[in-house]
């Protein structure tokens, strides 16, 4: 049990949470580059279906951070008399045009737009960051519990009752889901895969509950008083253990982004930042979190050009038509490396190295003060 021997006070910021998003965007990273796609270290990959790995942890994370932060962000915004409304439509237009530009990135050439991919991990930020900031300024916290339930319960039963065409109901395959149906209606071929997206339309809506339970909790460790931690812990496993019981009929599934899925990630998420917020802001045990905090005072600039540099090598090829990348990763690591361990093995730690070698720019940036945001 996590036990708190003074109560915080109120603050424009939480360290904790930085710390949080740090370590989740070098997740992201840690999970978005492995030294070759053919062999990934089993706990890194996403699960084929259903199920969950810690992979699968990452983005629901993110989104819970994000949603953390929205409480911070829009009180640091009116006590600076800035119309937030317009500043959430800017950023969110910003997040969602580099999205585009990711998924640019990482296709080969020449870029087909008859195929091109419009959703994405930034796109679906920006959607998520537009309504929940628009809850937390126009609802109440009651209306915002009110649409978490009626949200999660409401996508259960579409899943569960609404029929697709040629198929019929309550079907959860990639391909017999409604939540595909509807992405193939929306987007046509412009998805990741040929019949669903990870990040599609309808599984949007228990993505937003992700990031609100995020609010809930961000907001209930921005106020004074004593045993926030303790509180917030218990809340989540509460959460998480409910969606684990969930999951028994309604399976947990990222792709999908089930109900169940999204209460036991966002529960195992506040569970988390109650464990850093005792550490960090109460316990002030802090040295061990510097790289952390940097990764998280700069989470899109890490994400986007960390993942946008693994793609261009990537794609970039020699003149003998191989990647620089791969190039890289066979001298470095499978020359010397790979007779001793196993593939899947070398190819975690040139990721391991990437973290670290974004841990090193981040935290120069970190030093001199500089943030990049939009």
């Amino acid at each position: 049990m996590i036990s708190s021997h003074t109560a915080p006070a109120l603050r424009s910021r939480l360290d904790s949470l930085d710390v949080f998003r740090g370590m989740t965007i070098a997740a992201m990273i840690l999970v978005s580059t492995p030294g070759t796609w053919n062999n990934v270290y089993a706990p890194l990959d996403h699960a084929a279906w259903n199920g969950w790995t810690p992979t699968d942890l990452v983005f629901p994370f993110l989104l819970f951070a994000m949603g953390a932060a929205v409480p911070f962000a829009l009180a640091r915004r009116h006590a600076a008399a800035v119309r937030a409304s317009v500043h959430v439509v800017r950023r969110a237009a910003i997040l969602f045009a580099l999205g585009l530009v990711l998924n640019a990135i990482e296709l080969p050439p020449p870029l087909r737009w008859a195929t091109f991919r419009i959703p994405g991990v930034l796109q679906r930020i920006a959607v998520v960051y537009v309504v929940v900031a628009w809850l937390t300024e126009r609802v109440s916290l009651r209306g915002q519990v009110a649409f978490a339930i009626a949200a999660l319960g409401g996508y259960w039963a579409a899943m569960l009752l609404i029929p697709v065409p040629g198929i019929g109901a309550g079907v959860l395959t990639p391909a017999g889901n409604l939540a595909s149906y509807l992405d193939r209606v929306v987007f046509g071929h412009h998805m990741l895969n040929p019949v669903w997206d990870p990040e599609g339309v309808l599984s949007t809506i228990p993505a937003i509950v992700t990031a609100l339970v995020g609010v809930f909790a961000g907001d209930w460790l921005s106020q004074p008083g004593p045993r926030r931690a303790q509180w917030l812990w218990l809340a989540g496993l509460t959460a998480m253990l409910a969606g684990l019981a969930w999951g028994r009929v309604f399976p947990l599934n990222k792709n999908l982004w089930t109900s169940s899925f999204a209460l036991f990630s966002a529960g195992f998420g506040a569970q988390l930042l109650a464990l850093l917020h005792w550490v960090v802001d109460v316990r002030r045990w802090r040295r061990w979190s510097t790289p952390f905090k940097a990764f998280g005072r700069n989470p899109l600039a890490a994400y986007f050009l960390s993942v946008g540099l693994d793609s261009l090598l990537t794609r970039w090829t020699n003149g003998q038509g191989a990647s620089f990348k791969g190039v890289i990763y066979r001298a470095t690591f499978v020359a010397w490396l790979r007779p001793a361990v196993s593939a899947e093995t070398a190819s975690l730690a040139y990721a391991v190295v990437y973290v670290v070698l974004w841990a090193v720019v981040l935290n120069e940036l970190h030093r001199r003060r500089v943030f990049l945001s939009v």
